[in-house]
């Protein structure tokens, strides 16, 4: 239910910096620019997307991945490039075909590392000298390689490596001799048994190991039935933060905590009994560590109201890195934050701010005060990093613009990268517009319209309403492609942002708490009333759509209404007792509805099932999902098809090979918006 929709040439390069020795010049922007025309669904192959901006430690550099779709080959490839942080050209770090990301600068300087899997390996973390050469492989072990970090020193990496499987084991030992067996079955014996892009779970979980990067030795750093991630390295390199649940039953809970633990506890035999230090303290889960330049305090998200689950707002909040004076920054703005930093000065800790439709950076003292917004407005600032003396590099999407990566310098805003530029200029987009309207019982809705790129005011047309997934997320000001090809197609899309949606406090998020389907389709039907009421809708003529839970409120939508003239639903739910055991969610399902099998929380289920309302759906509805999802699994596409069917309603069902809840190969993708068109063209 948690989703949202999201050429190798030597060119030597002489500068005050020494970087690398070869470089090649970006492919992305080399093409002239298109005859003026609207968005298709082959444009999405053409645009990339852009993540991770990193500042290289002097300040010169932001290396940042590079990720594309291939239709021909059906695959996706991400490359690791560079940009100079005063403007430039762009240059490719690794080589095409062979999928490079995470980019991290080595402290001292000399190198820029990066995860890839090659040669159809495990993924395994790289390599590249910055006085050039080719990439050089640093780790080498059965399992893949899920995360790391350089200590200050560039001596030593952290790794979050998962438990190894015999298989794995066995594979690594034998090499090319190695023959694939059948694959023993799974024994299920921990509550938390299944998650999506994964499968089944056993007790084999991640930990936090060490490299020593220049003898090549790697040491297990904390063990036990427990997952650790999000190493992050002390000032000095004496100790690491991560984040874990070491609660009695981690299966049963949110309550992740930030720990500390010394680097040195480890020995080469294994895993060795290391004293760890508990940083934060809250019930509820707690995560993004951050440590003070001083070394004396953990920067850190925690989220406080427990009671709250999965709706509850994540806080940040300030730790004593010796465990407990834990401190919430930002109670009082009731708004999600992420990715807490230190500024190197310490005087401020910078973070992500969500609020309103608008992503924000933001700053705040380690003791509290004023929040003080950097870099706001009809935008959406995606990640950053900071660079010599509080400089940063902002990864930033706008309505008309995918996301690319800004410098940030005292307070002057300038992008850096123009990788869809090309692509854009030779289209005509949907304008976006921030609406806000009332809903059925009077609570204030925000959400946004997109037009035609031919809108004619006083015309009205063909209307999409689109929901987002989640419940928790919002629309916002990013660049949304499936809205801009709707558009293109002469549609005026909905984007409303109803109760269950983040952004707007958590009371509002709150509002669906047991009642799915109940204010927040009062909240999104307000919303197409409010397009038929500007003269921009068509009453006639509306179709509804969303992926996960926006596809599980098309279904209420289509149970309790017959306005729509057309639905596609995508990774749905609707009869959630079915659910219940099969998907990844059992703490979500028992936190806010109970245990179905007690006749009071079975009520709870059975009332906000869609399913039991399917006798009065004329929609005609067209229902997709992927065949290996657990997250919201195709069961329930299939039981709400079969219903359908077996009811005279017109659907199809399209279910994608090999697809988790997100649909990732590109011809899936390709047919995927084929058939959105397709549907809705017949129909509206």
């Amino acid at each position: 239910m948690k989703s949202k929709r999201n050429p190798l040439s030597g060119i030597a390069l002489l500068a005050a910096v020494c970087l690398f020795a070869t470089f090649a010049l970006p492919a992305d922007d080399s093409q002239p620019a298109a005859a003026a025309g609207t968005l298709t669904i082959a444009d999405l192959f053409r645009l990339g997307s852009v993540s991770d901006p990193q500042i290289s430690p002097e300040g010169q550099w932001i290396a940042y991945t590079l990720t594309r779709q291939n239709l021909d080959k059906d695959t996706s490839g991400s490359r690791i490039w560079v940009i100079p942080v005063a403007g430039g050209e762009p240059l490719a770090m690794t080589a095409e075909g062979k999928s490079s990301s995470h980019p991290r600068w080595s402290p001292d300087g000399k190198y820029l590392a990066f995860l890839s899997a090659r040669d159809e390996g495990q993924t395994q973390v790289w390599r590249l000298s910055r006085q050039g050469g080719e990439a050089v492989q640093m780790t080498d072990t059965a399992q893949a390689v899920e995360d790391f970090a350089w200590s200050p020193d560039s001596a030593r990496l952290a790794l979050v490596l998962q438990d190894p499987t015999p298989q794995e084991l066995e594979k690594k030992k034998e090499g090319e001799s190695y023959k694939e067996k059948t694959a023993p079955p799974w024994v299920i014996n921990r509550e938390q048994f299944k998650t999506d892009y994964v499968g089944y779970l056993d007790h084999r979980r991640t930990h936090v190991y060490l490299l020593d990067v220049s003898v090549g030795t790697l040491t297990q750093l904390t063990s036990g039935d427990y997952d650790d991630d999000e190493p992050v390295w002390s000032p000095d390199g004496g100790h690491i933060a991560f984040t874990s649940n070491r609660s009695a039953d981690p299966d049963n809970n949110y309550n992740t905590d930030i720990w500390v633990v010394s680097s040195a506890a480890s020995s080469s035999a294994g895993p060795m009994p290391a004293e760890l230090v508990e940083v934060s303290d809250s019930a509820g889960p707690d995560a993004s560590p951050a440590w003070s330049p001083d070394g004396k305090w953990i920067a850190h998200t925690s989220t406080t109201d427990v009671a709250a689950g999965v709706y509850a707002t994540a806080h940040l909040a300030v730790s004593s890195a010796a465990g407990g004076n834990s401190r919430v920054l930002t109670a009082e703005l009731d708004r999600m934050i992420f990715r807490p930093e230190f500024s190197p000065d310490g005087k401020s800790i910078w973070f992500l701010l969500e609020d309103s439709g608008e992503q924000n950076l933001a700053r705040i003292s380690p003791k509290g005060g004023k929040i003080e917004r950097l870099i706001t407005g009809d935008s959406v600032v995606a990640d950053f990093s900071f660079g010599k003396n509080s400089d940063a590099a902002a990864l930033i999407s706008r309505p008309q613009l995918p996301a690319e990566v800004f410098s940030f310098n005292q307070g002057k805003l300038e992008q850096r990268t123009f990788t869809n530029q090309s692509v854009l200029a030779g289209l005509q987009l949907g304008t976006v517009e921030e609406v806000h309207f009332t809903s059925k019982d009077g609570t204030p809705i925000e959400g946004f319209i997109i037009k035609p790129p031919d809108f004619v005011e006083g015309q009205r047309y063909p209307a999409i309403l689109d929901i987002h997934g989640g419940p928790q997320s919002q629309f916002d000001y990013s660049f949304q492609f499936e809205a801009q090809l709707y558009a293109a197609n002469g549609y005026v899309v909905i984007h409303p942002n109803p109760r269950g949606s983040t952004g707007y406090g958590q009371a509002f998020c709150l509002g669906i708490w047991q009642d799915w389907g109940g204010p927040d389709f009062e909240d999104v039907m307000a919303g197409v009333d409010y397009a038929i009421a500007r003269g921009w809708a068509d009453p006639n003529r509306l179709g509804v759509t969303g992926w996960s839970y926006g596809g599980m409120l098309t279904n209420h939508a289509i149970t309790k209404t017959d306005r729509f003239k057309a639905a596609v639903t995508g990774a749905s739910s609707t009869l959630y007792v079915a659910s219940y055991g099969h998907d990844m969610y059992q703490r979500w399902w028992e936190q806010e509805l109970g245990y179905p099998w007690e006749p009071a929380a079975r009520e709870k289920y059975e009332r906000i099932s869609p399913y039991n309302s399917v006798k009065k759906v004329v929609t005609p509805t067209l229902i997709m999902g992927g065949e290996i999802d657990w997250n919201v699994p195709i069961i329930n596409s299939e039981q709400l098809y079969l219903a359908l069917k077996t009811l005279g309603v017109e659907t199809e069902l399209v279910v994608y090979p090999d697809e988790y809840h997100g649909i990732a190969a590109p011809s899936h993708v390709k047919d995927l918006y084929e058939r959105y068109l397709a549907w809705f063209g017949k129909h509206l």
